[in-house]
């Protein structure tokens, strides 16, 4: 699978070598990643963790509107962070354990890229693209001991993980010319998910670790929203032709 995601980002490169002769630009880039998802109708508390992408994008000369073909690595997903407990008795305060719900995903975006020049070299664009992503694996196997134990599927299980899914990247930024050739940027976006991650049918006569009771679960359905703050760096490759 990964292999076929390689192979694509190289293709990609060879198109854009060959339509846009003059040059191209890549780079690699990466940030924080505030990651929410919604199980049915409740909202999850956000997953902050992180995301890591190389790209490259085309240089037309003279047009400020670019094509990018980008791939990354993000960790999505949600988690529960439980209220501080005082223990009636002692009066001590316990913290249950924040449990986090990961999705680590591999996705392939293509798009496009507006710009506008802003002070004497620098520019900003906004940008618009659609995604695929494909899941490597979760952390559900911290679960599988209490899903056992209990005879349950109370908490998330890899057998209802969806492996593709499908969404949009739509977001801005700032480009800070360094030299000729070399720029900073800093990138914000949104990224929700079309495809449902994740989908467990209804379950009757599961037990709850907390009431000590059987109850039906009703359908799990999760989506993912990300919000990515994305630091990087863009180099410029230009080609010159010589009479």
């Amino acid at each position: 699978m990964i292999k076929r995601i390689l192979l694509t980002v190289i293709s990609i490169t060879f198109i854009f070598w060959n339509t846009y002769a003059q040059g191209f630009a890549f780079g690699v880039k990466g940030g924080l990643t505030a990651s929410f998802q919604k199980w049915n109708n409740y909202q999850k508390d956000p997953l902050y963790a992180y995301h890591g992408i190389a790209f490259i994008e085309s240089t037309p000369e003279d047009v400020r509107f670019a094509i990018f073909a980008q791939a990354g690595y993000h960790v999505k997903g949600s988690a529960l962070r439980n209220r501080n407990f005082t223990n009636p008795f002692s009066g001590n305060v316990f913290r249950p354990p924040t449990r986090k719900f990961e999705f680590r995903n591999i996705s392939l975006t293509l798009g496009g890229k507006q710009k506008y020049s802003w002070g004497a070299d620098h520019k900003m664009y906004y940008l618009f693209g659609v995604r695929g992503d494909y899941t490597l694996n979760t952390n559900f196997e911290q679960y599988e001991s209490l899903n056992t134990f209990f005879n349950t599927l109370y908490y998330p299980d890899d057998a209802f993980v969806r492996k593709w899914n499908y969404g949009v990247t739509v977001g801005g930024g700032f480009e800070f010319t360094m030299s000729e050739h070399i720029a900073t940027l800093i990138e914000f976006t949104v990224n929700p998910d079309f495809s449902r991650q994740y989908f467990q049918p209804l379950t009757e006569n599961v037990y709850d670790p907390y009431t000590g009771m059987n109850r039906t679960l009703n359908e799990t359905v999760i989506k993912n929203t990300t919000f990515e703050v994305t630091l990087g760096i863009r180099f410029l490759r230009k080609i010159e032709y010589i009479d």
